[in-house]
């Protein structure tokens, strides 16, 4: 179902689904046999080493020998392996998306309090050290992918960002993908896919300490082994198949929405695409729209099968069960595009990132051209979580400086608390502290 029982319920039937999805809408990659064959591969890479990592990428990316790393030439002849015009939108991506990251880090701003005279308390913002990011290279090699990790980490202040990315048929690594990740800052490449280069990154078998995070999309595998190393490692988030959403009413033009609708039911035939709407007259043109658009799709094998499978469109009675429906949906993307989209912006709540307006296009954030960051929550994930941003990769380290005068305004609370907790100890270090500043009073008298 596309929505939660209770969400439908409290609507009492204000909508109308004119196009449900075939089969349950997917939750996030929970499939046990990749679990299973997941949990067996971490433990033998993590028992074996590196000695494991290079079976699996000799049997699973038909690697061939030598050394997984590019060096530092390698890596900079890629700007002279893609086209100009490649090159240059890449430049522009990298740009702007790191230019929007460190807007995001100067805001992240330390500070310090003092709630009482001689308790100053405060926040420092640290990075962490090391981040691994994996980048996909497969059907569709997500060029972007490093704008969004490897840029934005290094614009958060992280030292070290090592990349892994699978080897193409060729052996070697996707030039653009190469390309984007060397403008975008990376420290070290490897050319190694998969399961194998999440744990090679995780247990510190590249010739670095285990990474302190990790990054970055990839398919059912990758999303387990990130699910499994949770702990072991910070990582950004679970994410399943990209989906998008959009709110419309009778302003909206009904190609344009149906082409946002594929344009991320594109990234696979399990990827939800979700249409809400006030008007019952562009959820047909939507629909119709959608179908004749696919006659033509490049990618209609693909994109097809998802709007067959995991498409939806639903009629609210009115812009209020439209934003209800919509939070509980909490898309990764959201598209707004109807005659007053302030209204809907400034009451909807859930959603990965938003993008407001008939002249908004999610492509636009997915190609890193809007310069925010695409790697977002899915499954719902939207209602208790955000995106991958400068602020996910720096710590907010609180720190208390306490004078002798504070004590008489911390010691006996804590004694109190202590006491009644039984805790002991906890309350010998307060009235520990009184005593002496009792002692220091009257010696001083």
């Amino acid at each position: 179902m596309l929505y939660t029982d209770a969400v439908l319920a409290s609507l009492e039937h204000r909508y109308t689904i004119t196009k449900a999805p075939g089969v349950a809408a997917p939750a996030a990659q929970q499939d046990p046999a990749i679990a299973e064959t997941v949990t067996r591969m971490l433990l033998d890479i993590e028992r074996r080493g590196l000695d494991a990592v290079r079976e699996y990428a000799r049997t699973l990316d038909r690697w061939e020998g030598g050394d997984f790393e590019l060096d530092a030439a390698a890596i900079a002849a890629s700007a002279d392996r893609i086209p100009a015009d490649l090159r240059d939108a890449i430049d522009l991506g990298a740009e702007r998306t790191q230019a929007f990251a460190r807007a995001q880090r100067d805001r992240l701003v330390d500070f310090e309090t003092e709630p009482v005279p001689g308790l100053v308390t405060g926040v420092k913002y640290v990075p962490v050290s090391r981040v691994g990011a994996y980048l996909p290279a497969g059907r569709f090699p997500l060029t972007a992918s490093a704008f969004m990790t490897v840029g934005v980490a290094k614009a958060a202040g992280v030292d070290t960002v090592v990349a892994c990315s699978p080897p193409q048929p060729d052996g070697g690594a996707n030039q653009a993908v190469l390309y984007t990740a060397y403008v975008s800052g990376v420290d070290r490449f490897f050319v190694v896919g998969g399961v194998q280069a999440l744990a090679a990154m995780a247990f510190g078998l590249l010739g670095e300490l285990p990474v302190d995070m990790l990054v970055g999309a990839g398919n059912a595998f990758v999303a387990e082994a990130k699910r499994q190393l949770f702990g072991r490692t910070a990582i950004d988030l679970l994410a399943g198949p990209s989906e998008v959403a959009v709110i419309a009413d009778e302003s909206a033009d009904p190609e344009i929405v149906a082409a946002d609708l594929l344009g991320q039911a594109e990234h696979g035939p399990n990827s939800p695409a979700a249409l809400v709407t006030t008007s019952p007259e562009l959820a047909a043109a939507v629909e119709s729209a959608v179908e004749r658009q696919l006659r033509t799709l490049a990618t209609s094998a693909i994109a097809g099968p998802a709007w067959r499978d995991y498409g939806s469109i639903t009629v609210a009675d009115s812009r209020e069960t439209a934003v209800a429906l919509m939070d509980d949906l909490a898309p990764e993307h959201l598209e707004l595009i109807t005659a007053d989209d302030d209204w809907y912006h400034a009451r909807l709540r859930n959603y990965g990132s938003v993008f407001i307006g008939p002249w908004s296009t999610v492509a636009y954030s997915d190609k890193g051209m809007a310069g925010t960051n695409h790697v977002l929550p899915t499954a719902g994930g939207a209602k208790h979580s955000a995106g991958l941003s400068a602020s996910r990769f720096v710590k907010p380290l609180t720190y208390q400086r306490i004078a002798k005068e504070a004590t008489p305004a911390l010691a006996h609370a804590v004694q109190v608390i202590s006491d009644s907790e039984g805790m002991a100890a906890h309350s010998a270090t307060a009235t520990m502290r009184l005593d002496r500043l009792e002692n220091t009073v009257e010696a001083s008298a």
